[in-house]
């Protein structure tokens, strides 16, 4: 039976080996992928596009509806109400249109 110190090297020198296999095995992966790269003239958006991702609808930027008169902050009705119309009227806040 192997003594802690030779386990202890010999798991070093299997350590060196897999990173020797790592690096040898990704260099012609690397290589591999270039050549399939320039043979189809791929783009880098083609190759790391996301499929079946769809992009949700664009921000709708709604339009203002409430002002405040002492420091102009706006608020459009929509989500949590600023503290500055919180508890008060809104009519006095409304912008006339």
């Amino acid at each position: 039976m192997a003594s802690y110190r030779e386990l202890l090297k010999q798991r070093e020198a299997l350590q060196k080996q897999i990173d020797e296999m790592q690096e040898q095995e990704v260099a012609a992966a690397i290589e591999k992928v270039r050549e399939i790269v320039h043979e189809y003239s791929l783009t880098p958006e083609q190759i790391f596009a996301r499929p079946g991702v769809k992009r949700g609808p664009k921000a709708v930027i709604r339009p203002v509806k409430y002002r405040d008169p002492v420091s102009g902050a706006t608020w459009s009705g929509i989500g949590r109400e600023p503290l500055w119309i919180k508890g008060q009227s809104r009519e006095q806040f409304l912008i006339q249109p």
